[in-house]
């Protein structure tokens, strides 16, 4: 079984590219945005899936499918849970405002699953998302998929409410998730805080900091990973 790490931005993929290199794991930087990220995804996994079905000389040439997928960046940490440079793990992978505003009904927003249109929310396998939380020191909790970054005290405590336990929000995992879902392989999200989730204020972002801190999460993890994909029975 093979391991495809998903990224927003070149920076983010580079972040971590040495030690997935090391491990034979892949790398692809595949945009910002839910869209984006389900459509390079799904790409890519398409790809690996069609050098397994071709010919036995394509196959031969062509490397395994993949069974997992990470997707993998910076993003907002929702305090006092996860403050800047924590990495995170995500236990839930869930689309946040994926739906309606519902002003007059007793929430202001209905997801698009209590809509009945579909699914709004991926769970990694826990087995494996806790082993890579407690191997990257990370916070442990749902991590929302936004398409809009929250930049209000508001909008902030909003998210808290309706996703109790959140530990962060980013704008990829979610279409990163429904991918690997529609392929068949299962999928985590990994993210270090680069600023809190609330009032948008550019001076208190730590972007640096937080790649280094992707980094060594990704030092720690690949090791678990690697043990995993050995334990799934015909992983290659």
């Amino acid at each position: 079984m093979r391991t495809l790490v998903v990224t927003a931005v070149p920076a983010e993929r580079d972040a971590v590219a040495a030690v997935c290199a090391a491990a034979g794991i892949a790398v692809l930087a595949a945009g910002v945005g839910p869209a984006a990220a389900a459509a390079g995804t799904a790409l890519a996994l398409a790809r690996a899936e069609r050098g397994r079905r071709g010919s036995r000389e394509a196959q031969e040439a062509r490397e395994a499918p993949y069974g997992l997928v990470v997707s993998a960046g910076i993003g907002g940490g929702f305090a006092p849970l996860a403050p800047v440079g924590t990495p995170v793990v995500a236990s839930e992978i869930v689309a946040a405002d994926l739906g309606a505003e519902t002003p007059g009904g007793p929430e202001p927003f209905t997801s698009v699953a209590e809509l009945g249109f579909g699914t709004a929310v991926h769970r990694p396998p826990p087995e494996l998302a806790r082993a890579v939380a407690e191997a990257a020191g990370a916070a442990y909790g749902p991590v929302l998929t936004v398409s809009t970054a929250t930049g209000t005290a508001g909008r902030a405590a909003l998210l808290a409410r309706r996703h109790p336990g959140a530990v962060a929000e980013a704008m990829e995992g979610f279409g990163v998730a429904q991918a690997a879902a529609l392929c068949g392989a299962a999928v985590l999200e990994v993210r270090a805080v680069s600023n809190p989730v609330g009032p948008r204020d550019r001076a208190a972002w730590r972007i640096p900091a937080a790649l280094e801190a992707l980094a060594e999460a990704f030092g720690r993890i690949v090791p678990v990973l690697d043990g995993w994909s050995e334990r799934v029975p015909g992983a290659v």
